[in-house]
């Protein structure tokens, strides 16, 4: 259980002040009660974490992220974004929103990571907020090296006369990474004030960078809150070896000292058939949030996250009187992209 005694004197180490930054985001988020959701369940008390709340192009993670990565681009005087992702990516929406902020353009490389999707797809969701927002794009078929193939595109706009600056995808680098030290201090400071304590942290983990940036900021305050990641798209063993590169990074960045593996939780069972492919336990999950607490998730990311949480307290993974905090990374317009399956699942 959190110390909160403990959290007061830790958070005012980690001073972010010395790194570039561009105000985008609605902070702090709120952390409100799921009341409904935990009687129903029969589990321990559950809370979210609202940072589907954060503002920017209808919110989410990234947003914290693109604080510190815009701000850097800012600094080296960038006239462009540039980034990859999926089809549906969050990421890019919110990227694309955050270069409109700054005045830069943005192009976006696209990945067709999904399979037995239709033209829609392509068009509507994300996409959609994508294009209305300004952003250029170009496709790629999957699996490929995408931070690589955006790498390449971006020297290429640079040979043209253009200043761009390269963000990879999911925001997720140690620049990026800061922005979830910060939401960890956030939370630290929020235990602190309200004296409220968690015994976990529950959310999705994809491409790294908020799950790394929670548990460095954790780990550098000394807050003994352990982040359970719940992965969508990546086995076991390779999500702990990403998450912990980087938050061994992170930590480098701060100046504070390294992390063990084994401080690294990741739990691989609801990731389904793969990536952006929504499993019998990911439609639970978003008819379960919006029934019983009016909030919406998203098919790829938070509802998998949340399927993750269901199914551990299922499994008695939690104790009756934990408090469990569940991070939203929002998403929901994506939603829109899942239609006709989210029909057939009301069915």
């Amino acid at each position: 259980m959190a110390d909160t005694a403990t959290l007061a004197t830790k958070t005012t180490i980690l001073s972010l002040d010395r790194f570039p930054r561009t105000p985008l985001c609605h902070q702090p988020t709120p952390i409100e009660e799921m009341p409904r959701l935990s009687k129903l369940l029969g589990g321990p008390r559950l809370f979210v974490k609202r940072d589907d709340c954060t503002g920017l192009a209808t919110g989410g993670n990234k947003t914290r992220k693109l604080e510190f990565l815009v701000g850097e681009a800012s600094r080296a005087g960038a006239d462009m974004l540039v980034t990859q992702g999926a089809v549906q990516s969050n990421h890019v929406r919110q990227t694309a929103a955050a270069a409109c902020k700054v005045g830069m353009k943005c192009h976006v490389l696209l990945e067709r990571r999904v399979p037995g999707v239709d033209a829609t797809y392509e068009q509507t969701g994300n996409v959609l907020l994508d294009t209305l927002f300004g952003a250029t794009h170009e496709f790629r078929p999957g699996g490929l090296d995408m931070n690589a193939e955006a790498e390449a595109v971006t020297e290429t706009l640079r040979a043209d006369g253009h200043n761009p600056y390269f963000i990879p995808g999911g925001g997720s680098n140690p620049t990026g990474a800061l922005g979830y030290v910060n939401c960890a201090q956030e939370i630290a400071q929020h235990c602190d004030a309200t004296g409220q304590s968690f015994d976990w942290l529950v959310m999705a983990t994809g491409s790294t960078g908020t799950q790394a940036g929670l548990v460095a900021g954790f780990h550098a305050m000394g807050h003994p809150l352990p982040v359970m990641g719940v992965s969508v798209r990546q086995p076991h063993d390779r999500q702990v070896g990403a998450v912990h590169g980087l938050t061994q990074r992170t930590l480098e960045k701060l100046g504070a000292g390294p992390i063990e593996v084994g401080e690294i939780r990741v739990d691989d069972g609801y990731v389904g058939e793969g990536y952006g492919i929504p499993a019998p336990s990911t439609y639970e999950a978003i008819h379960l949030a919006a029934r019983q607490e009016g909030i919406l998730l998203d098919p790829v990311y938070s509802a998998k996250g949340m399927a993750g949480l269901i199914g551990m307290i299922r499994q008695g993974f939690f104790a009756p009187d934990d408090k469990v905090l569940f991070l939203h990374t929002g998403g929901a317009t994506a939603l829109f992209a899942y239609e006709d399956q989210l029909l057939q699942s009301l069915s």
